[in-house]
């Protein structure tokens, strides 16, 4: 199915942004509710949910937290996230040094944190049972830990030189973070430690010339602005301003040479890219100019490049359930990519004397097998 996503004539997202695309998320509770965030501060909530049942359709904006609303985020919103157990609450976080705890029912924030630097990027536990931490990166080099339970920033991982271009908590262990910054470093934090670094990763795996001059391990040459685990969490992809993608086991922190090729990188902040999740061999789907590259993540293979953008695309996220992708761009639109339905093959149709279904097929059996929820 991932192979054969394509720009989908049959499903519109309605056009509410005024301005660019910078994050999107979908809640993985029912894979229904998405969020994007906009460079104005926007913040639009939609339904991808069929309710017509019509083959053509328009996923609708629920609401938004538009311009005109007391609370908006003043400059760009870089991240949106929903609380990952249910979609009673959302977060934002924005160029304007805050970060937004937002109550989905009456959007109103619950809660504001405030910050000395500009709001990269920031992301909450999809696992955590024991801990309610949110990590904030930020143009400080000190990664934030805020807790949602008391309110506070409770405290600080200290070890990077420069901004903090990208957080990310391990889907595997819920004390694990990975963050990456400007400094061309990505360290991986047990934030239970006191010293809190549990390693720095090494392109070179340590195998540097004992002549350079160079003795700090870097991952990229050039900015570390996109991180994302495999979602068994045994993997680290991570991206820079050299143009590279490195794929890094997250156990050991080897870097396992996986080559992508070319991976243009023109971003001067966050970029959001996504990894494919219950398929057979996982894709990643990275922003690439104004297409989007699919790449095997186990081989570097790039399978194909999604074009239908006008202008540069900021961020991808991925539907797992059905295996869609959804993309935002600064062109103002989210497209919705689908796998185009499959040809039966000459074998498969035995009984001829059926009706013509007049339904278009990538609709027609919208149902699972339900055995996980029975």
């Amino acid at each position: 199915r991932v192979l054969s996503l394509e720009l989908n004539k049959d499903r519109d997202v309605e056009r509410i942004h005024g301005s660019g695309i910078n994050t999107l998320d979908i809640e993985p509770v029912e894979g229904r509710y998405m969020l994007s965030g906009g460079s104005d501060g926007v913040i639009v909530l939609y339904d991808l949910e069929n309710l017509s049942r019509k083959p053509s359709y328009t996923c609708k904006a629920l609401f938004s937290v538009g311009r005109s609303h007391p609370d908006v985020h003043r400059f760009s919103v870089e991240t949106v996230q929903w609380y990952p157990h249910d979609t009673g609450m959302f977060t934002s976080s924005s160029f304007d040094k805050t970060l937004k705890i937002w109550d989905t029912n009456t959007l109103q924030p619950a809660d504001i944190f405030h910050f000395e630097g500009t709001v990269y990027s920031h992301h909450m536990s999809p696992v955590a049972t024991k801990h309610c931490l949110i990590a904030v990166g930020t143009k400080s080099p000190k990664v934030q830990l805020c807790d949602l339970k008391s309110g506070s920033s409770s405290h600080i991982l200290q070890g990077h030189r420069q901004a903090v271009l990208a957080v990310s908590w391990s889907p595997r262990h819920e004390y694990v973070l990975a963050t990456g910054s400007a400094d061309g470093k990505v360290k991986l934090w047990d934030v239970r430690r006191a010293s809190g670094c549990l390693s720095t990763l090494d392109q070179h795996n340590g195998e540097k010339s004992k002549a350079s001059s160079e003795a700090a391990s870097t991952a990229h040459n050039g900015r570390v602005n996109g991180l994302c685990y495999t979602s068994d969490g045994l993997h680290l992809l991570t991206i820079g301003t050299d143009d590279r993608m490195r794929l890094w086991n997250s156990s050991t922190g080897e870097n396992t040479l996986v080559n992508y090729g070319k991976v243009c990188n023109e971003s001067r902040k966050g970029l959001k890219f996504a990894i494919s999740c219950g398929c057979n061999s996982e894709f990643v789907f990275v922003p690439y100019g104004s297409t989007i590259a699919v790449y095997r993540v186990f081989t570097g293979e790039l399978t194909t490049m999604l074009t239908g953008h006008y202008s540069t695309v900021n961020c991808c996220v991925f539907q797992p359930h059905f295996q869609e992708l959804y993309s935002g761009s600064k062109d103002c639109n989210i497209l919705a990519w689908i796998p185009a339905p499959r040809e039966p093959d000459p074998d498969d149709i035995s009984e001829k004397s059926l009706p013509q279904q007049h339904l278009n097929p990538a609709y027609e059996d919208a149902w699972s097998s339900s055995d996980d929820e029975g």
